[in-house]
C-alpha cells in the first residue's frame, strides 16, 4: 500500500517529467516529446482527481479550506487546462508555462500545512525537498559540463579545419554540425532541470525554519546561470546562431557556472 506521502511523491516526480519533456518540445519541436509529456501530465491529473475524489466522498471535505490546501486545487485546475490547450490548440508554448508555474504552486501545496498535513512531517519533507534541489543541481550541471566540452571540441575542430592541421585525427571529433547540435541538446536537457533544482530550493526555504536570503551570493549566482543559459537557447532559436559564436558563447557560459559552484558558494550564507 502506497502512503500518501510518497503518492504525493511520485505526483511530483512524475510532474517534473512532464515539464522537462514539455520543455524539450518547445525547444526543439518534438512531437514525441511532447506526446510523452503529455500522457505524464494525464497521469497527474488522474492522481490528483483520485485525491479530490477521496477527499470529497469518503474524507467528506473539500480541499479549499485553507491557502495552502487551495493551492493544491489552484494546480489541478491549471493541469486541467493545459491538457486541454494540448489537446484542442496549437500553443504548445503556453503549456509549458503553465505547468513550470503549476509545478510551483503544487510544490508550495505539499508543504507541511498543504492537503497532506495529517502525514506529512516538517522536517523530512524539507530534507528531501533539499536533497532533490542539490540533485537536480549537480545533474543539471554535469549536463552542461558535456554541452560545454562539445562546444569546446566544436572550437578545436574549427580551428583545425581552417589551419587545414591535423586532417589525419580530427576526424574523432565528429563533424562541426554534429558537435554544435550536441551541444544544443545538453543545454536543452540541463536548463528545465536547474529551473525545477532552483524551484525546489526556493520552497525548501520557505517551508523549512532555515532564514533563506535572496541577496545571496549563491542565490543570485544561480539564477545568473539559468539566465545566461537561456540567453544561449534565445540566441540559436530566435536570432538564428550557429556555429563558432555559439560555441564561444557556450565556452564562456560554462565559466559563469564553475565561478558560481565553487566561489560564490564559499561566499554563500546557507549554501554550502
Amino acid at each position: 500500500m502506497v502512503e500518501t506521502k510518497e503518492y504525493f511523491e511520485i505526483i511530483l516526480i512524475i510532474y517534473a517529467l512532464s515539464v522537462i519533456g514539455y520543455f524539450i518540445d518547445f525547444i526543439l519541436n518534438n512531437q514525441k516529446a511532447n506526446k510523452l509529456a503529455f500522457w505524464l501530465l494525464g497521469i497527474v491529473w488522474a492522481m490528483q482527481s483520485l485525491f479530490l475524489i477521496y477527499q470529497l466522498f469518503i474524507a467528506h471535505s473539500f480541499p479549499v479550506t485553507s491557502f495552502l490546501d487551495s493551492l493544491f486545487f489552484y494546480s489541478w485546475v491549471l493541469i486541467t487546462f493545459s491538457l486541454i490547450i494540448n489537446r484542442l490548440f496549437p500553443v504548445n508554448f503556453i503549456v509549458f508555462f503553465i505547468n513550470v508555474f503549476g509545478f510551483f504552486i503544487l510544490l508550495l501545496s505539499f508543504s507541511a500545512n498543504g492537503p497532506v498535513h495529517s502525514t506529512f512531517i516538517e522536517r523530512p519533507f524539507a530534507d528531501e525537498l533539499l536533497a532533490a534541489h542539490i540533485t537536480l543541481a549537480i545533474v543539471s550541471y554535469g549536463f552542461f559540463t558535456i554541452g560545454f566540452l562539445f562546444s569546446f571540441m566544436y572550437l578545436i575542430q574549427y580551428h583545425f579545419l581552417k589551419a587545414k592541421k591535423g586532417l589525419k585525427w580530427m576526424w574523432r571529433f565528429g563533424d562541426l554540425h554534429q558537435l554544435d547540435t550536441s551541444a544544443f541538446i545538453m543545454v536543452t536537457i540541463g536548463v528545465p532541470l536547474l529551473l525545477l533544482a532552483i524551484i525546489l530550493g526556493i520552497v525548501w526555504a520557505y517551508i523549512s525554519s532555515t532564514t533563506f536570503y535572496w541577496i545571496d551570493m549563491k542565490t543570485i549566482g544561480s539564477i545568473l546561470v539559468l539566465v545566461v543559459y537561456i540567453i544561449y537557447l534565445l540566441l540559436r532559436m530566435v536570432k538564428g546562431y550557429r556555429g563558432k559564436f555559439l560555441s564561444l558563447y557556450h565556452t564562456s557560459a560554462f565559466f559563469v557556472l564553475i565561478i558560481n559552484f565553487f566561489l560564490f558558494s564559499t561566499l554563500s550564507n546557507f549554501h554550502f
